[in-house]
């Protein structure tokens, strides 16, 4: 099923005009650039806002980001003051959610409930029992919603306190909901821009039922998505959900239309990785914060976790596309190169291999250009850096948790070891 240019227009169209109506705030904040230079990574601060001529300029986008990171400034690894049970307790980051994910699952499944019997069928395809996924972003939500219930100032009758904290926790899993939605729905939109026949292990919703269709539904996740964004009448939140929906389309459209000289470039690789994957998870984190009515500062914590366990997480998957098989992957191996995608492995092979620049520019159409990279890669340490590259995002992460307000509170104290141990499992996974 061969996809047209316009598919790609009308996929690109239809994830915009969905949040086009959507109020969007400019967001006011701190930025810190992560500059790279060779082999050596230098973080500078920065205060400085990124005016709308700058990223047109750039990328034809309303925002720009210099990446890999916002470095955190002050950040050092320190333990927290813990319990001695807490500290020895064996942690499993997801069964600690595990009833909130079941309750999670169920309610999502009613929610993409369509009249239209073969949209309904799509909708709920990645939703079904067995084919959920990781849960990966839920299960960061839920624990990071844990991990800030921070005592918060606020004038309140002691008899309320209970009645509020039950129904921030509703909305907080109502932002875990609208996540999964369009987390999927990008899956949708993902696979047909890739003709990709597996997902999760089964066929592709494209595959199965054709790309029409999986548009369709992805778009529908989107508009049920819309509609449970609005009901938590929360301006700043329904902000950031829809700059990440402008993400996601600025992203894909990177990837797409590369110039030579950007696919060759990290920081561009970074940026349209941090569009395509971290942008989802850390505004996501942010908006638990400010639900909870968290301060700024705490507020960016959250997002600098978010983002950083997002770029970690996509770097490994970038190394997992050449080391992992398709049995442990649930979609087939060495997708990105056969589909002409440069990642971070080949970025840094070519660093140690110029002449690998020729074959890159080619763009892997060639079986034999597909053998010769990858007989490069295997020589250099490409994947080695990658790894290293992810494991310091990662740092950066646990660092963001490491940075939050004491509390003495014990599931605030494990949620947020649960979030640090998280890190670890992102860079040390095999599939």
């Amino acid at each position: 099923m061969a996809l047209n240019q316009s598919h790609r227009c009308l996929i690109q169209s239809r994830f915009e005009m969905l949040f086009s109506r959507i109020a969007r705030r400019s967001l006011n904040r701190c930025r810190w650039l992560f500059v790279f230079r060779d082999e050596h990574q230098q973080v500078v601060s920065s205060s400085l806002f990124r005016s709308p001529t700058d990223t047109e300029k750039a990328l034809g986008c309303r925002e720009n980001y210099s990446w890999a990171s916002h470095a955190i400034h002050g950040f050092g690894r320190r333990p927290y003051h813990q319990s001695s049970s807490v500290v020895e307790e064996q942690l499993d980051p997801f069964s600690l959610v595990e009833n909130e994910l079941t309750v999670l699952a169920n309610r999502l499944r009613e929610m993409v409930i369509a009249e239209v019997p073969k949209l309904a069928s799509a909708a709920e395809y990645f939703f079904k029992m067995g084919v959920e996924g990781k849960r990966f972003r839920p299960t960061v939500l839920l624990l990071m919603a844990t991990a800030l219930n921070l005592p918060i100032p606020r004038p309140a009758a002691d008899d309320m306190v209970g009645d509020l904290s039950t129904e921030l926790r509703r909305r907080q899993q109502c932002i875990a909901e609208i996540t999964e939605m369009i987390h999927v729905a990008s899956l949708l939109h993902d696979d047909v821009l890739d003709d990709a026949d597996t997902r999760r292990g089964i066929g592709s919703l494209n595959f199965v039922m054709g790309n029409k269709l999986a548009v369709l539904a992805g778009d529908f996740l989107l508009s049920r998505a819309c509609v449970a964004l609005a009901s938590l009448k929360n301006t700043e939140v329904v902000s950031l959900l829809a700059r990440v929906v402008e993400h996601l389309v600025t992203g894909e459209t990177m990837q797409m239309t590369t110039t030579s000289e950007q696919r060759c470039s990290m920081e561009y690789y970074l940026q349209k990785t941090y569009y395509k994957t971290a942008s989802l998870i850390s505004n996501s984190c942010k908006a638990i914060a400010l639900l909870a009515g968290q301060t700024t500062e705490v507020s960016m914590l959250a997002y600098e976790y978010g983002k950083n366990l997002g770029l970690a997480y996509q770097l490994i998957d970038d190394v997992l596309d050449f080391t992992g098989t398709s049995t442990s992957l649930g979609k087939g191996s060495l997708s990105d190169i056969h589909h002409g995608i440069v990642t971070a492995p080949i970025l840094y092979a070519m660093e140690e291999f110029p002449q690998l620049h020729a074959v890159v520019d080619r763009g892997f159409d060639n079986p034999a250009d597909v053998d010769l990279a990858l007989d490069y890669l295997g020589k250099s340490r490409g994947i080695q850096k990658t790894r290293e590259l992810a494991a310091k995002h990662a740092s950066l992460a646990a660092a963001a948790i490491d940075s939050l307000p004491e509390s003495d509170d014990e599931d605030v104290q494990r949620s947020r070891r649960a979030l640090v141990d998280l890190t670890q499992r992102v860079i040390t996974r095999m599939k």
